[in-house]
């Protein structure tokens, strides 16, 4: 599996000006309340960042810089190649001894690869946190990648893809990255093309760990019930070896936005499936936090929702009373230097138009209309899912290990409350015009997508004035 959408936040001078204006005293308070996040950098730069809770169990994971970012056009998908080959046998277990001794000491253990980001993690028990680390090392470090796993791999993998395809969802924003950012490795999607997937071989798994697998690229994280000086000792042992000469890794190429579309048409499908985005920011712009508001302002709906017709968001509402829609999402997919911030809708083709020109009309809005109430709920919104989303070991050492791959540090939960609720409807619309108004998007659309609007149409309508059809 694959994750999307990650979250930042970052204040701008003038937000840390209005923070730093409220005293001392707030300023202490970001310091108490919230278990400490230790980190120590070994000599060879791998790094391990803890966050001990205390509890009986504990999630420990490798978050490693490599994804289908770091790939092109010939090797595109294997980072998520390789992923499944981890768990295929080491040289010093078998892939029976590997899965026996885990569901042994009852833990779990699991991979995801994104665009950014390669993750081995495990959940166990606190007292087996030396043999889940030990595990880890042992399938990252050690996997044989064998001849007939690797056979056996590419006909799962294929079938992965067969059901990605049937998600129209995941098609789409697969499309999305392909015309927002073609010619560059964030439009390559993850899994990789069939063609790719039917080629690849051992020496090109072999490669790809030489070039993004060294210490300096990776971060041991864990949360629950963890000592964070013994987990130094283990990743010492493990992890602790002389860094490997880093000239042959790849940079992080720049990722050029490009105003575009992909329209799929297909008119046996019953729905029309759109997103329609903007380039966003990358994780340590500081105007990523009013854009995730922005974000929130926007929201999410569907038609099995309770709320709707008499809920204060203006877009719900419009959907809600005219059926204009199945269901719709706003997104900020964030990465290193850039993001895509936009919203992704599901219709049919007779209301394909005008449910596009409504939420257009509802961007515009928001770049210039928003007003102070809308803010402050979307800011309480945001906080309550960004602490929900954080509610378990696996959450917290997800959130630890992006973080520090992001920008080497993790951000205490009182500072990031603190910068969310420092924003105003101002920086909110600051943030609107200076990167949604009058700015071309990236349109992707797949089923019956005749009477979805030219593309020329919907670029003329990201500065169009607001017509005031919601007040």
């Amino acid at each position: 599996m694959y994750s999307r959408v990650a979250r930042n936040v970052f204040c701008t001078a003038k937000q840390v000006q209005r923070i730093a204006s409220r005293g001392e005293a707030t300023r202490a308070a970001v310091q108490v309340n919230t278990p400490e996040t230790r980190v120590t950098t070994l000599p060879n730069g791998f790094r391990i960042a803890t966050e001990d809770s205390d509890l009986p169990t504990c999630t420990v994971g490798l978050w490693i810089d490599a994804g289908s970012r770091f790939e092109t056009a010939s090797n595109n998908g294997t980072a998520h190649f390789l992923e499944h080959m981890a768990f295929k046998g080491t040289s010093n277990r078998t892939q029976l001894q590997l899965e026996l001794e885990v569901e042994n000491m009852g833990a779990h253990l699991n991979a995801y690869t994104s665009r950014e980001q390669t993750v081995y993690y495990a959940k166990a028990f606190s007292k087996d946190l030396p043999r889940a680390v030990d595990i880890l090392a042992d399938i990252i470090q050690n996997s044989t990648l064998g001849e007939a796993e690797i056979e056996r791999e590419r006909g799962v993998i294929l079938r992965e893809m067969e059901e990605i395809e049937q998600n129209q969802q995941e098609v789409v924003f697969d499309y999305l990255h392909a015309t927002a950012y073609q010619g560059t490795p964030l439009g390559l999607t993850i899994l990789g093309p069939s063609e790719n997937i039917k080629s690849i071989n051992r020496n090109d798994l072999v490669s790809y760990i030489k070039n993004r697998y060294k210490p300096s690229s990776m971060v041991l994280a864990a949360a629950g019930g963890v000592d964070h000086d013994k987990l130094v000792a283990l990743a010492k042992q493990y992890f602790g070896g002389p860094s490997q000469s880093e000239a042959g890794a790849d940079g992080l190429m720049p990722c050029r936005f490009t105003g575009s579309e992909i329209r799929h048409r297909q008119d046996s499908m019953p729905f029309v499936h759109v997103a329609l985005a903007v380039e966003g920011v990358g994780w340590e712009n500081p105007d990523t936090i009013p854009l995730m508001v922005a974000n929130q302002i926007i929201g999410a709906w569907d038609r099995s929702s309770t709320n709707g017709a008499n809920f204060p968001n203006p877009l719900m509402r419009r959907m809600a009373n005219e059926g204009l829609c199945v269901s719709y999402q706003s997104f900020n997919t964030l990465y290193t230097d850039t993001g895509l911030w936009g919203i992704y809708y599901v219709t049919d083709n007779d209301n394909v138009f005008d449910c596009t020109i409504r939420i257009q009309d509802e961007l515009m809005r928001v770049c210039r209309q928003v007003s102070d109430f809308e803010v402050e709920r979307a800011k309480n919104t945001l906080l309550t899912n960004m602490a929900i989303m954080l509610d378990g070991t696996t959450p917290i050492c997800e959130d630890i290990g992006r973080q520090m791959l992001c920008y080497g540090r993790r951000i205490p939960w009182p500072e990031m409350t603190m910068r969310i609720q420092a924003i105003s409807a101002q920086d909110v619309k600051d943030a609107m015009l200076k990167y949604v108004y009058d700015q071309d998007p990236a349109v992707a659309a797949i089923g019956p997508t005749e009477a979805l609007p030219m593309y020329t149409n919907i670029r003329a309508k990201m500065y169009q004035a607001y017509s005031g059809i919601f007040s």
